[in-house]
């Protein structure tokens, strides 16, 4: 799609239309860019960007929170049409797929109708554009999709014309390569996709199986297969907040990250996960991250999950956090526990859900908020304002 959430946003309210929409933190707040529309694009404003350079690079811009509720329902009305033409499809995001039509269309003719009826149906049906790419292999068919942004269709029919099209382009170009493995390739002086196809031998000495896969990326060889994501396949699940100031109080962090592992563990158990160890991340006012991690089995239930990570928390040194988050891993479909004082004294699963009902209570003590484990608070965007309000209404407890 061709910046989804803010062409959502504007065919929603078309006074937005051509503005420079930028939808993320607002320029009062701290974060980043989420998307932007293309006007905003030309004053150099781009995803991921930390919201104060967006503004200061477009002040004018039109700043919105993202509704995130809205784009799911998009994103499903788009599933329903793009579904309609592949055997198997891939959702990257909310509003990118692969989408395997070999068995569908045969040939890259029929592909190419299909490809132009999408287009044309998202358009008509939900009144957005899209950019489509035809390929022989799944980096083809993305680098074919980013060639005629917005609005573009463009195919790649083989090995030969996808090393064509790239080879004197940089190396950012190429599927797999990030801002990191392109400055470390810059620093061998390999800037282009010809200087890597040249130096191939160094490459893979100093990437290994990185290297190589990118080098055969750059030869236009890529044997990948669309698989269908699942959800119930994750091996971790993690959720994280960012504060709009510093926060130094050990008391609201462990409130936070209650309030996270609620989320956590209701996201698991959704999918009928169990985890077998907790994660902790911090990042402290100076954008130092710091990551610790404990492998347990006491992380099936909210409150075990960030009594775990509260302990974490409590050993590291104090500083001001600018960001928290917490998650589970070793994800499975198979629910395993340990011997505990629980289980000495069969503290069964009603007992554990009134505890967390009083830990909920205390909060509500705390910060005059209503807090219910069984809401979609936990598990929507929702929850930033909500620990918002906890960090400017602390009352005594």
């Amino acid at each position: 799609m061709d910046a989804f959430y803010a062409s959502v946003e504007m065919r929603d309210n078309p006074s937005l239309i051509g503005k420079p929409v930028i939808i993320g933190s607002l320029p009062t707040e701290r974060g980043v860019v989420a998307t932007c529309s293309y006007e905003a694009r030309k004053f150099g404003v781009r995803s991921a960007m930390n919201i104060k350079e967006a503004y200061r690079l477009c002040p004018d811009g039109v700043y919105m929170h993202p509704n995130f509720e809205k784009y799911k329902a998009v994103s499903n009305q788009l599933h329903a049409i793009w579904d309609n033409y592949a055997t198997v499809s891939e959702y990257i995001a909310l509003d990118e797929a692969y989408l395997d039509v070999t068995e569908t269309a045969k040939n890259f003719d029929k592909a190419g109708e299909f490809g132009r009826e999408i287009k044309r149906r998202v358009l008509e049906e939900l009144g957005l554009s899209c950019s489509v790419g035809i390929g022989y292999s799944m980096a083809s068919a993305k680098t074919a999709s980013e060639e005629m942004k917005p609005d573009g269709y463009y195919e790649i029919r083989s090995q030969q014309d996808f090393v064509d099209l790239v080879v004197d382009r940089e190396v950012r170009v190429l599927y797999s390569v990030g801002t990191k493995t392109a400055e470390k390739l810059n620093a061998m002086g390999i800037v282009t996709v010809r200087d890597l196809l040249e130096r191939q031998e160094e490459v893979a000495d100093r990437f290994g199986s990185q290297g190589e896969f990118i080098i055969n990326i750059a030869s236009g060889i890529d044997d990948r297969r669309v698989v269908p994501y699942k959800p119930e396949e994750a091996k971790s699940i993690s959720r994280e907040m960012t504060f709009q100031e510093d926060v130094y109080d050990l008391r609201l962090l462990s409130d936070v990250l209650l309030l996270l592992s609620i989320s956590v563990v209701q996201r698991a158990e959704r999918y009928g996960l169990h985890g077998s160890g907790v994660v902790l991340k911090v990042t402290y006012s100076d954008m130092k991250s710091i990551t610790r991690s404990r492998t347990t089995v006491a992380c099936n239930d909210p409150m075990s999950v960030s009594r775990e990570a509260i302990d974490m928390l409590y050993a590291l040194k104090r500083r001001p956090i600018r960001l928290i988050g917490v998650g589970i891993f070793n994800l499975s479909n198979r629910k395993v526990r340990q011997l505990t004082l629980d289980d000495i004294f069969d503290l069964e699963t009603g007992e554990r859900d009134m505890a967390l009902h009083r830990a909920l209570d205390g909060m509500k003590k705390r910060y005059h908020y209503e807090f219910d484990p069984n809401s979609e608070v936990f598990s929507n965007e929702h929850l930033h304002s909500v620990v918002e309000h906890m960090r400017t209404h602390r009352y005594p407890s």
